[in-house]
This record gives structure tokens, C-alpha cells and sequence, in this order.
């Protein structure tokens, strides 16, 4: 994914540093983010004393084979275990097979279930989003209906524009 910055120019690096824009527990943070599986020695270099690190930037975490996923696992538990504050933006295509993996245990990462709903504002006031089970009783205690309306509250909103303030390291 290609983002355009406030030149109009746009990039697809590897790292770019800002804050936290988006209402999560780091919000307001210092903020390494980080595209695609990347060494640990290069996350480093360009840590310059982030408080957070946001892996997969970009929507570039979409792993296709066991390889990968242990790519990914071990680069973002290198740093939970240093205490960094993590996050990892999930899209919804991984969400039944992520917990083969640790990181949800460590209390320093943020996983950020990435659901797409174009053209949300032709929604009418009735729709719903519900958070189901991947069938009947299988997973999950039950079923959450929530309006799409209320999850849209302004204090949970993020303007594009408050995401072209990033740095492009490189």
C-alpha cells in the first residue's frame, strides 16, 4: 500500500516515524512503524527512541505461509520481550489462525483487527456489525451486535489527514 504525504509525494519504505494517531493504548506515542518482515538489527537503527512500534504498516501483514508467520512471530517477540509497546495491524482474512502463535499473552501488545467497510457512510442508522463465531458455538460464548452507527463515535475517529505528518526513514 502506497501512502501519499503532505509533498503529495508517496513512497514505499521500509520505516517512517510520527505519532500515534490512531486511538489505541499507545495514542499520542512516538511511534517506529514498521513495513513488512523486516531484521532486528534494522529496526534498531531506526528505533531513535520510539516508545511504540507498529508492525505491519501499510496493510503489509498478510503472512501465506508458516515461514512467514514464524518470520513475523519472532521479529515483533524480540521486541515485546524488550519491553517495547507493539502493535500489529491484522487483517481480518488472519484473525482464526493467529493465536497459534504467542503474542497475544505478552500484556505489551496491541493487536489491531483491520476490518474494511467501504463506503461506510451509505450505511443506514440501522446497520449492525456483529462479531460472530466462525459457526454456531464453536469458538466464542456467543454473539455482540453492536450499530455501526455508535462504533462510529467522533472520539474514535482518525482523519486521514492526521497520518501525513510521518517521516519516511527509508
Amino acid at each position: 500500500m502506497n501512502r501519499e504525504y503532505i509533498d503529495g509525494t508517496s513512497n514505499n519504505a521500509h520505516f517512517f516515524t510520527g505519532k500515534e494517531v490512531e486511538h489505541t493504548p499507545a495514542y499520542g506515542k512516538g511511534t517506529l512503524f514498521v513495513v513488512g518482515i523486516q531484521t532486528i538489527e534494522d529496526i534498531v537503527s531506526n528505533l531513535n527512541g520510539a516508545e511504540h512500534i507498529f508492525f505491519g504498516a501499510n496493510h503489509s501483514f498478510n503472512p501465506s505461509t508458516v515461514e512467514e508467520w514464524r518470520h513475523w512471530e519472532t521479529m515483533i517477540d524480540f521486541f515485546l520481550r524488550k519491553d517495547y509497546l507493539c502493535s500489529l495491524d491484522i487483517p481480518i482474512s488472519c484473525v482464526e489462525i493467529f493465536h497459534d502463535g504467542g503474542l497475544c499473552e505478552h500484556n505489551n501488545f496491541i493487536p489491531q483487527i483491520r476490518v474494511p467497510i467501504p463506503y461506510i457512510s451509505l450505511w443506514n442508522y440501522n446497520t449492525m456489525i456483529k462479531i460472530d463465531d466462525i459457526d454456531f458455538n464453536k469458538t466464542n460464548p456467543g454473539v455482540w451486535s453492536h450499530s455501526l452507527h455508535s462504533l462510529m463515535d467522533r472520539k474514535c475517529f482518525t482523519d486521514w489527514n492526521q497520518y501525513k505528518e510521518d517521516k519516511i526513514l527509508k
